[in-house]
């Protein structure tokens, strides 16, 4: 098991939806916070709820940024000591159809979706190996990182390698007392859906009128999905269970289920026949 008390735990996007509902749970099982965010507003309400549990240290943070990523590193290790729980959970879920997407698009959500767990893992895993005291990542993907979506090819792309990248280091960092959990939650009930309207670039490629018209029904649907999905404060929990259990794998819901067994099943059968 992995003791979760006084511990310093490090989460991405900690200010709003799911990195929120971690940082509930681990302040209840003892651990310091660092806390960053793009949202200020929201780090400051989130510091001034937690504090009352816990030490929390916030920073505004874009975790494409790398030499800020660092800094922001040092500089939490220094009030609240060393990080050794880590939780890459900042993320978004824009995109465009296919025929839609511009390089701008696929800079944004891989940057934030994929190379923001990169940078998280470069800056403190390396850390973490050589205090030699354990500790655990968690790597926030989705559903759509196991099964796929039509028009949804950006954020499955970096959501897949996620799930890859957290298996093979799974393997790598248990026999260094380094835990790995894949946490992949179905629709919880979040506001990621306005926060990434709110600043993925726009699509400039031109869309027609019905274009524009199916793309808002689209999102209003997607809205009233999450609406109805899993409490962050609960996902959260199950993160801090999975923690202390050294597990794997994360699931919030069932609703992939058959999806998830229809893919292994194709995987399966397009296998060459036994010698």
């Amino acid at each position: 098991m992995t003791d979760i008390s006084n511990r310093t735990a490090f989460i991405t996007g900690g200010a709003n939806g799911i990195g929120l509902g971690i940082a509930r749970s681990l302040a209840r099982a003892g651990a310091r916070l660092v806390l960053v965010d793009l949202d200020a507003d929201a780090l400051e309400r989130a510091a001034a709820e937690l504090s009352e549990k816990t030490e929390v240290y916030t920073a505004v943070l874009d975790v494409r940024d790398r030499i800020a990523y660092a800094q922001v590193a040092d500089d939490a290790e220094a009030k609240l000591g060393p990080v050794s729980i880590l939780a890459n959970n900042a993320g978004v879920a824009g995109g465009a159809p296919a025929n839609k997407l511009t390089y701008e698009l696929w800079d944004w959500g891989m940057g934030i979706n994929l190379d923001g767990v990169i940078n998280g893992i470069q800056t403190f895993v390396p850390r973490i190996i050589e205090r030699g005291n354990g500790g655990h990542v968690i790597n926030t993907a989705s559903a759509a990182g196991l099964v796929a979506g039509a028009g949804n090819s950006l954020y499955c792309t970096a959501k897949f390698a996620v799930v890859g990248m957290s298996e093979a280091l799974s393997l790598e960092l248990e026999p260094q007392g380094i835990g790995v959990t894949l946490l992949c939650p179905g629709p919880c009930a979040t506001d990621i859906i306005a926060r990434t309207r709110a600043v993925q670039p726009k699509v400039t490629r031109s869309m027609s009128a019905e274009q524009r018209s199916n793309a808002f029904a689209r999102n209003e649907e997607a809205k009233k999905y999450l609406e109805n999905g899993t409490p962050p404060d609960a996902v959260g929990d199950m993160v801090c269970e999975a923690i202390r259990e050294i597990r794997l794998y994360v699931h919030t819901d069932r609703r992939a289920l058959e999806q998830i067994k229809d893919r292994m099943a194709a995987l399966l059968d397009a296998m060459p026949p036994a010698a």
